[in-house]
């Protein structure tokens, strides 16, 4: 159990600040060609409605992820709460942070896939959207190792008590 717990701990720590980094970067998409330029999520003036759906449930992700984090951190003390049980709400608050990670990225990757602005110019993803999949991959593996930590922990049994 202790090595699962120590690795969902860092991999949600991990997804976590790549996600906040991904967040409040500006590199999600690249334009390259006689001049170079690059956005990301937090445009100036109206935007369109993908990006107001990828804010939210990146923003989303990343609270449900710092709620799985604190219930990782309670799990290693055993006088607060019953550590099988915040191996439970962490577990699923890791796999729910995961899938509005996987939400985001996909909704603003099928807008983007093909978009075509000039036939000089070439648009790319940037490092920042990048940053976006990794966590969705990482909080996919916090649940997992929780998921594999609550299965390995001790659960109190009625005679036990």
């Amino acid at each position: 159990m202790e090595p699962c717990l120590s690795l969902a701990l860092l991999a949600d720590s991990m997804g976590l600040v790549i996600n906040l980094v991904a967040l409040s970067t500006d590199f999600w998409i690249e334009v390259v060609g006689p001049i170079a330029i690059h956005a990301g999520l937090w445009l100036k003036g109206p935007v369109e409605d993908y990006i107001h759906v990828t804010q939210g449930f990146s923003i989303s992700a990343a609270l449900l992820s710092l709620v799985a984090l604190i219930f990782l951190v309670w799990s290693f003390i055993p006088l607060l709460t019953a550590p099988a049980h915040s191996l439970l709400v962490s577990t699923k608050t890791a796999f729910a942070a995961a899938l509005c990670m996987i939400v985001a990225m996909s909704v603003y990757t099928s807008e983007n896939l093909h978009k075509r602005v000039h036939s000089q110019l070439q648009v790319s993803f940037g490092w920042s959207f990048y940053l976006g999949w990794i966590s969705a991959i990482l909080l996919l593996f916090a649940g997992a190792l929780s998921l594999a930590a609550h299965c390995g922990s001790r659960r109190a049994e009625y005679r036990s008590i």
